[in-house]
């Protein structure tokens, strides 16, 4: 036993000395390496501290009005803004990078949409990273009602399908299937039809959409 602890001692001691040669050997290529990683921290605390935080700080305080007029309605002045406060259009210009630049695109989005400006409305939607089941979700099913304004049928199906994927709740979920369903009738694509407004009845009983459901599917299966 005392002989396998000397062994045992033996050979950490040598593990030790290698480590100290390799240390010795490569001190200056380890300084640097240090070094090199400190100043990377320092340039990202620098970023994140003095310049992003204080960026997104000023644009939502200048999105501010933009927001008020859209919940209002004005979706021109939204857009737009006046001789005093930014519209969501400077917002995405000045502060496109921020999280409130980001989340102007989603409002210009909708802003164009309902002054029936489509193809901008849909450049915009797709441009906004909206990465959460809600605002990503609805994103994505108005550029489906962009392509159903524009008598783009199988365009909007595929956008109403996507939003009804990422969403996968009750609120979302149904609406945009129910939309697709409605946009495969006009296809004359029945079976897919079906298959829309079954998802409904089997998965989103608690939906305003499910009372309905059962009466289209008749509807589309008797095309």
């Amino acid at each position: 036993m005392k002989e396998q602890n000397e062994e045992k001692n033996l050979e950490v001691s040598g593990v030790i000395a290698k480590t100290e040669q390799f240390v010795e050997k490569n001190k200056k290529t380890i300084t640097i390496a240090v070094c090199a990683v400190v100043v990377v921290a320092l340039a990202i605390w620098a970023y994140v501290g003095l310049y992003a935080q204080p960026r997104q700080l000023r644009a939502a305080e200048d999105m501010f009005a933009a927001e008020q007029w859209f919940g209002e309605g004005d979706f021109e002045k939204a857009l737009n803004g006046n001789d005093q406060y930014l519209g969501f259009t400077d917002v995405i210009d000045q502060y496109g990078c921020t999280k409130s630049g980001n989340l102007a695109k989603y409002y210009a989005g909708i802003c164009q949409l309902n002054l029936g400006k489509y193809n901008e409305a849909i450049d915009l939607l797709k441009s906004y990273k909206g990465k959460d089941a809600f605002t990503g979700a609805q994103a994505l099913m108005l550029i489906g009602d962009c392509y159903a304004e524009q008598d783009n049928a199988k365009e909007a199906v595929s956008y109403y399908q996507k939003a009804a994927t990422k969403a996968n709740n009750f609120i979302i979920s149904p609406t945009a299937l129910w939309k697709a369903g409605m946009m495969q009738i006009k296809l004359g694509e029945k079976d897919a039809a079906v298959k829309s407004f079954q998802q409904i009845k089997d998965n989103y009983p608690e939906s305003p959409e499910y009372s309905e459901a059962d009466k289209y599917i008749s509807y589309a299966e008797n095309m």
